[in-house]
């Protein structure tokens, strides 16, 4: 498979890696070489099996534009443009394309979200709920998508109202934690990253799994297939 890469960061670099690692061709576009999309012509876009974007939310919706508009698979690692899902979906729809989308790609942080799925009930029994999240420094949103998805999740099971408290702080590569507290106890449920190669893992994961399919899919339905 031939993948283009958006982004050469931290995580990016890491895609790149295990890609090659996987047998896979890849090919990178740094961010100062695509301003506004500008180097997603067709030139560059021919021949490529899957695009994968990890840049920042400034940039990545005119690189799903380009890309989208060229007809080519995408998976996106990129937080900070959710407000766009409807729009983005509806392209994809329209141009037959396939988009793996997820607030974190890491297999781990997935399972993670299943567990705060089943935990979600304890706030119809007199539990509040509080999300804290940690990531280095120079992480450019916040809350992070990953604490907006444990949000979203406990919600739309209870209709109640969750804090999300941030920091950003050194090199911390990240970490959530959910806290359920009650007047009778308190419950804790916690994922920490060790290093970002879990991310990077799972991105080549999805973008094996996208080439060839069709359709708009967020990685947290779809974390088990890969």
């Amino acid at each position: 498979m031939k993948i283009l890469l958006l982004g050469c960061g931290k995580t990016g670099s890491l895609v790149a890696e295990v890609a090659r690692e996987r047998g896979h061709e890849v090919e990178t576009l740094r961010s100062s070489d695509n301003a506004d999309a500008s180097g997603l012509n067709g030139k560059r876009l021919d021949g490529i099996d899957v695009v994968v974007d990890f840049t920042t939310p400034h940039s990545v919706l005119g690189n799903i534009n380009a890309c989208l508009d060229a007809r080519k698979n995408m998976v996106v690692g990129t937080t900070g443009w959710y407000s766009e899902l409807a729009s983005v979906h509806a392209q994809v729809e329209q141009h037959k394309t396939g988009f793996v989308y997820g607030s974190n790609f890491s297999i781990g942080v997935n399972l993670f979200f299943d567990l705060i799925q089943s935990a979600a009930p304890a706030l119809a029994h007199r539990y509040s709920a509080q999300i804290y999240e940690r990531h280095h420094e120079g992480k450019k949103d916040a809350p992070s998508g990953t604490a907006a998805t444990m949000k979203k999740l406990l919600q739309e099971a209870s209709g109640g109202e969750v804090e999300i408290t941030s920091f950003r702080e050194g090199d911390v590569v990240g970490m959530h934690e959910l806290v359920l507290d009650s007047p009778n106890d308190s419950i804790y449920l916690c994922h920490d990253a060790k290093s970002r190669r879990g991310f990077a893992e799972g991105a080549v994961r999805a973008a094996e799994w996208i080439s060839g399919r069709n359709g708009f899919y967020d990685l947290k339905d779809i974390w088990k297939q890969l």
